[in-house]
This record gives structure tokens, sequence and C-alpha cells, in this order.
């Protein structure tokens, strides 16, 4: 099979548009990039669309490499004839392929292969040819000093024959197909382990069992992390009469001796090769695809958070809350450069309220703050109060922002490098300030597995998580574009065509030679070339530039066509820009050329309109209810205003202002069939639940989305 028809077959896309993706991804194009600037040739497809045709190209080739190697393996041994070469090259998934191969894996030290050493093998054809009702004395001639009697012979051969079914891949297809649709997932507490205090959060897994088709990927998850642990087993059951009747079947065409010989290698078969071997490959896979499910979720939930609402270049005092340790505050520039920072210790056991408002407010007036960041951990409702007190002379917005990472990203390289002068508890304070500015800027400073938006993310295949997740933050921050004059490392890096290297480049060329001033400076960037100025020119702002189309995401390559636009409307190019007249009486077919079509043509138009707009929501300040402080406030039936800090397959979590974070079963988030959480719900979404159920002693809080 080839590569476009293999993609066809996985994809509802046009033929045409995966061969130009291919070719362009052959290029070393970038998902956003092909997005964005090649909607010609890729037929307009969007990024989850491109992003399929690489994963299905990337299956293909690994394919492709695994029957490379077999056929090289098979033909090494002197076994490969064009008709198996032939087979081995139309298989069209790894299952097959290997099911295929099977019979010609180097043996390690089997049953089978010492029967074989022991000449049994002639012995395991006559009985599988069924003919014979005389097989004990037939095996009397295959007696040697290894094999004594007859019942060694007989069960040598068996061991053979065992093996020769195992191998079979119309009985391992059949087999499959049953575990499929009907295995059981049964777990049992491992009873020395079960009142061990790690082990309660696994209680409903003690005794558990349903299909496996039906095992949802969360439940899936949390059953195989409680096994890991040690605190349960997992067996995979079906019916094994009806599993070895189908086998049987099959094979047995007689009713002799043989067939009785027959009927044991095949019991013999199932119980030590086919069901172990195919058992865990079906766990496997259930494994596999609870994995892609969860990695799914927490990509939805990164992208939430990555466009999360910014509140934009404000000047910011920023509080890392605290009791013994104090709050330590910092302030920001609008840049979001450290001006100052100290620590205050309004709470317990020192009690300096009095001091730590005075503190606050001369400290507001100095560094005309324009906006109060309080993290959300420990004693952020006790200093958000604490603010709330405080007559400032100008009206001040206090927010309080998730700290999810700050901790990892405080202790990091990125953040030892920003700040070397400075403690992890300073670098926590800026880390809390810079998230309400632009949370894109400073989140993509830390690995998106420790964010804290995702379940089991660290239980699931951390290579794909990875990939997943690096692929999201790229998403984001193309999406929104980057301000190269301003931007971090590993802001930089992730835009497209970029990378780290040429981050680290880019940021030392700017620190030696000043702001750059257009986008053709940045060819000026050492080992930046003009492959990675192409992918990379559209997404990389300049603010204030020599040209204002530096400042938007029409991609240079386009210049002339809006310059040629501005000279046919009689005006210069800055007059063209924001001009909404002027831009509604372009007639964009006169602009159609070989490579530029009507999509290029109305994103330019679009853009010429609206440079550079960033479309992410302003931040909106936001009050937890001041008379719930901890989970024994807390009583069914009351409304309270909360915001949506995680969302899984079976529900989201809401941050009501106390250590413990609600639940909103999926069942409560709508009185209609719920399909998919995040279509009710996205993260940081400030929304009014409603108090159904609290268990104080599991410190479990049940709620429902109030319409």
């Amino acid at each position: 099979m080839q590569l476009i028809p293999y993609i066809l077959k996985h994809t509802q896309l046009s033929e045409k548009s995966i061969e130009n993706t291919v070719a362009l991804l052959n290029e070393d194009c970038t998902i956003p990039f092909i997005a964005r600037y090649r909607k010609e040739r890729t037929g307009n497809l969007d990024e989850v669309e491109i992003g399929s045709i690489v994963k299905f190209k990337t299956e293909f080739e690994a394919l492709e490499k695994r029957k490379a190697a077999i056929i090289k393996a098979v033909g090494e041994q002197g076994l490969l004839t064009p008709e198996l070469e032939s087979k081995f090259q139309n298989c069209t998934d790894l299952t097959s392929l290997e099911d295929l191969y099977l019979p010609f894996k180097k043996s390690k030290k089997t049953k089978a292969e010492t029967a074989r050493k022991n000449g049994l093998e002639p012995l395991a054809k006559i009985i599988m040819a069924q003919r014979s009702d005389e097989i004990e004395f037939i095996a009397s001639k295959y007696l040697s000093n290894q094999i004594e009697n007859e019942d060694d012979a007989l069960e040598g051969a068996r061991h053979i024959i065992a093996e020769w079914i195992n191998e079979r891949a119309d009985i391992r297809n059949q087999l499959r197909n049953q575990l499929e649709r009907h295995a059981i997932l049964n777990t049992k507490v491992i009873k020395t382990k079960k009142d061990e205090e790690k082990a309660q959060k696994f209680r409903d897994y003690f005794d558990w069992n349903e299909p496996l088709n039906r095992c949802p990927s969360h439940r899936l998850l949390a059953i195989l992390r409680a096994e890991k642990e040690g605190f349960i087993r997992v067996k995979i059951e079906i019916d094994d009469e009806r599993a070895l009747e189908n086998i049987e079947r099959r094979i047995i065409k007689s009713h002799n001796s043989c067939s009785e010989h027959i009927e044991l290698a095949i019991a013999d078969s199932y119980k030590r090769l086919l069901f172990p071997s195919l058992s865990n490959e079906l766990l496997k896979n259930a494994k596999e695809k609870a994995d892609a499910d969860a990695i799914k979720v927490f990509s939805k939930n990164l992208k939430q958070l990555l466009l999360g609402a910014p509140l934009g270049e404000k000047r910011i005092l920023a509080i890392d809350p605290g009791f013994r340790t104090g709050c330590k505050v910092v302030c920001l520039d609008a840049q979001g450069d450290l001006k100052h920072n100290e620590t205050i210790y309004p709470h317990a056991p020192q009690n300096d309220s009095s001091g730590a408002i005075k503190k606050i407010s001369s400290l507001v007036d100095a560094h005309k703050i324009e906006a109060i960041a309080i993290g959300n951990g420990t004693a952020s409702r006790e200093t958000e109060q604490l603010v709330k007190r405080i007559h400032f002379k100008n009206p001040i917005e206090v927010f309080v922002v998730s700290e999810a990472g700050a901790s990892i990203y405080s202790a990091s390289k990125i953040a030892r490098d920003e700040f070397p002068n400075y403690d992890v508890t300073v670098r926590g304070a800026i880390s809390i300030g810079r998230r309400l500015a632009d949370p894109l800027a400073e989140l993509v400073k830390i690995d998106p597995k420790s964010i804290g938006v995702g379940q089991y993310q660290h239980d699931v295949d951390q290579s794909k998580l990875k990939t997943s997740l690096d692929s999201v933050v790229g998403s984001c921050v193309n999406a929104v574009g980057v301000n190269i004059n301003t931007a971090s490392i590993p802001l930089l890096s992730y835009v497209s065509g970029i990378g780290p290297k040429l981050a680290e480049n880019i940021v030392a060329y700017r620190n030696e030679n000043g702001a750059f001033t257009d986008r053709q400076q940045i060819k000026k960037v050492p080992r930046l070339g003009g492959k990675a100025f192409e992918q990379g020119a559209g997404f990389l702002r300049i603010k204030e530039g020599e040209n204002p189309l530096d400042d938007s995401a029409v991609h240079p390559e386009s210049y002339p066509i809006v310059k040629k636009m501005a000279k046919d409307k009689g005006v210069v190019l800055s007059d063209i820009i924001r001009n909404k007249s002027i831009l509604e009486n372009i007639d964009l077919k006169v602009y159609c050329t070989d490579t530029i079509g009507m999509p290029t043509l109305e994103d330019i138009l679009e853009e010429l309109e609206k440079p550079g707009l960033d479309r992410r929501e302003k931040a909106k300040v936001f009050t937890f209810n001041q008379n719930i402080k901890q989970i024994t406030d807390l009583q069914q039936g009351q409304l309270l205003p909360g915001i949506v800090n995680n969302i899984t397959n079976f529900g989201c979590f809401v941050d009501i202002g106390i250590k413990e974070s609600g639940l909103i079963h999926i069942s409560n988030l709508s009185n209609s069939f719920v399909k998919d959480v995040n279509e009710h719900v996205s993260l940081h979404q400030q929304v009014i639940v409603k108090v159904l159920d609290v268990d104080i002693p599991r410190k479990r809080i049940q709620l429902a989305l109030h319409k």
C-alpha cells in the first residue's frame, strides 16, 4: 500500500488535499504555517485536519519500517519467498503484520523447540493429519535417549501442535474478536494492602467487574494505577469453554485417537499461549485508547488555559500568599519587569495586618499599580479579604490567579536564568503577576503536564502526551502571535520554524543590537535561514515598526499584494490599514494569482481591518462567597460562585474558594444528555453552582451547574 491511499482510507479528506499537504510536510513546513498560509494548496484544511494527516503519515512510515525489518529478518533465515514477501507488503496494520511474522520469529527455548530438536515434528504432523487410530503405536517409533516412552513423545508433539495453533492468524483473529466483544475486567483487592491509607482512594475497585469495552477511560486508568501501586490484581476473563469450542471447530475434523491429542493441544495452546498473549494485547490496546482519551481531554484543557483571558500590559502588584513565612509581594511594570519585592506578615502567627495594609497601599501609589494578582494557594482567601479592606486612591482591580505549576517554574533553569539574584519565593510571585498579564507568555515556561489541568498525566504514554501537549502549545502561540521584541526564549521557541536554538539566537541578537524595527531584519539573526524565516515571519510581530504590516498576521510574501491594493486605491500603505471604507471596496478577485487565491486574500483583508487583533477575552474580576471558608461551611442547596479548574471525561471540578474543589458530574451539567463536557463548560469559566452533597470524612463535594 502507498502513503496517500493509506491516509485516504483513514480520513474523509480529498486526495488532492492529502497529496499537497504531504508535499508541504516533506518540505519541512509546520502545521500552523500550512494551515494559515497555504490554504489554496490544502483546500483550506484546518490544523486538526492537517494534524490527522501527520498522524497517519507517521503511522504509515512506522508500518513500512517494521515491514522492511521483518522482510530482512525472514530473508536472513532463507525462508523468504516472493509470495510471502507480497503478503508482508500487503499488510495494512501492525497487528496483522506481527501475526504473519509470528511463525518466523526466532524461538527462545520453548517447549515446542525442544520437541523439534528431539525429532518429534513428523509425529506432530501425523497427529494433525487425523488419519490414524494407532497413534500410540506410531509414537513408539520416536523414542530416543531424550524420549523414554510414548507419553513423552505424544506430549512433545502436542507442544509443537500448540505452537502451530498459536501461530494461526485466523484463530488469533477469532479469539481477538471474542475478547473485544465479551471480555470482562475483573479486580480483587490484595488483602494485606486493603487497610492501608493510600489504598482507600481505590476502594471502589477492591472487588469490581464490568465489560472491558464499556469501561470508561478514566476508570480503566484508575484501576491500572491501583494495580501498579500494588493494591489490587487485574484479570481479563471470557467464556473459556466457548473459546475452546470455536478453536476445536476450526481444527478437529475426525473422531479418533489423534483428535483426542489435538483437543489436549488446543487446551494447552489456549491456556499457555493464546489467551495470555491476546488478553495482554487487548488490555494494552484498551490502555492506549484510554491514554488517547485522557490526552485529548488534557490537550483541550491546556488550550483553554493557554488562551485564557489576559489583562494586558498593566502595572501589577502580585502577592504569593502564606501564613508563617509571610506573603511575598512584587511590583511589575507594564512589560512584566520586576521593580520591587518584599515580604509582609498580615496573617498568623505575626498578625501584622495594619503594617501589611500600609505597605501594600504605599507600593500601589509608588509604582502606579493598576491591578493586584493574588495566588490561589495557602492563605489566598485571607489575603484577598485583607486587600479588599484597603481604600486605594484610584480604583484597583483585584484578581485571584491560579498558582498551578508556579513552584515548578520558580525552581526551574528558566526562572534561574531570568532572575539569578532572587530566590524561589520571589520568582513564584513574579510568575503569578505575569500570568495575570498574559497567561500564554508565562505558562509556556512550565512543563505542560505540571500545570495541573489533566488527569492521570503520569500514567499515560509520556511520549504521546508530550507530543500532543507541545502541539497544543505551538498552536496557541502561533494563533495569538508573538512580539519579537519582548518575548522570552521559551515563548519564541514555540513559534513556527524557530525552536529553542534559534529562539536563543533571536534574544542574543536583540540584546546586542536593540529592538527589531522590521521583519526583514530577522534574517540577520545567526543561523536563521530562508526556511525558518518563511515559516516564522508571519507569527512574529513588531510593534510600532517601520512597516505597519509587521504588526499583523500578513505574511511578508504577501506585502506586494497589499502595496498594490493601496496603489490601486491611490493611497499610501498606512492609509489602507484599519480603513473599513477603503477595504470594503476592494475587489479581491483582481488580485488572485496561480498561488494566491480567495482564502488567503480574505485573511489579508481581515488582518488589514484589525491588524494583530488578540482574539482572547479580557480578564474579569471574580469574587468567591466570603462566608464559605472551609468544607464544614457548606450546606446542601447553597448556590455559590466558582471557577472551573479542571475538566475530565466524567465532569468538571470547580474551585469554590476552599481547599477542596467540588465535582460537577457529567449528569449534573445539564438536564439533557451530555456527550462532551467541553460543550457545556470551559477551563477558568466563572460559574454558579448548587451544592448537592458534602461528604466531610472523604472531603468530597458534589455540585450541579446552576443555569
